[in-house]
């Protein structure tokens, strides 16, 4: 999931264009990403049972605007049954400049979790979209369109059944500007869509900062949502429950290289 945790990482990327808009742009660019973090966020809703992350991935760029990439996480058993208790993210697109100081961003993701399962279904989790955006200097929007169910929601695994849910959509909304050298303020808004299913419809925002010390990137952000507590509620094998959708402070430090 192209996270909200994630942006600790794009943050040091937005920090250095600065300086190499003097430079020749290279015909194949290769980076690598680490991050460690006291809880996965996607969306705002937690990932790991709100325990801590470990996350990185890799990236090609060309310069023609084409890239591709690989981005994984360990997310937690107890939402993600039955599985190896890894998400891995897939994704390709395409960058361009219609107009200047505007960059339009169109691309395909998909999230897999291998061997993870709804329940006691054989319904995957695994989730496809397609992906529309633009940034204008210090803003940014992006919406991402489901292509399958929603992350295994359909008549097989609904407690409701009311078709699938393929067709859902999520609008993200952010704001990254350079408060300090090297510190930079990021704020969000977003708004989780599910086709069929509105009561899993939700509201989520973040407010972070981010500075580059050079040997890593450290951030503190705090998160929250709407979403429905009852709905968005995780538990152990124990019984122990979790909301997973309430406000937290996310501390992590992220290393581009």
């Amino acid at each position: 999931m192209k996270k909200l945790i994630l942006s600790v990482a794009v943050l040091g990327a937005f920090s250095a264009s600065v300086h190499a808009q003097t430079a020749p742009t290279p015909e194949h660019t290769f980076t690598g990403n680490l991050t460690v973090a006291s809880d996965y966020r996607f969306r705002g809703i937690s990932q790991t049972f709100k325990q801590p992350a470990v996350q990185g991935g890799f990236d090609y760029a060309h310069s023609s605007g084409f890239y591709l990439g690989n981005w994984n996480s360990n997310v937690s058993g107890n939402q993600y049954n039955n599985g190896a208790g890894l998400e891995m993210d897939f994704y390709g697109g395409y960058k361009f400049e219609p107009v200047t100081d505007f960059t339009a961003d169109i691309g395909l993701l998909y999230y897999y979790y291998p061997g993870a399962k709804v329940g006691q279904t054989n319904e995957k989790y695994n989730n496809g979209e397609i992906y529309f955006g633009g940034t204008y200097k210090w803003f940014s929007a992006k919406y991402s369109y489901g292509l399958t169910d929603f992350f295994g929601l359909n008549d097989t695994t609904a407690a409701t059944p009311r078709g699938n849910s393929k067709g859902s959509g999520y609008l993200d909304l952010a704001f990254n500007y350079e408060v300090a050298e090297k510190t930079t303020l990021t704020l969000h808004a977003g708004r989780q869509w599910v086709r069929h299913y509105g009561e899993f419809n939700y509201n989520d925002y973040k407010i972070g900062i981010a500075r580059d010390f050079g040997f890593a990137t450290i951030g503190l952000a705090v998160i929250g949502t709407n979403a429905d507590k009852g709905l968005y509620t995780a538990v152990d094998g124990t019984g122990r429950s979790k909301k997973v959708g309430e406000t937290t402070a996310v501390v992590s430090i992220s290393k581009t290289f």
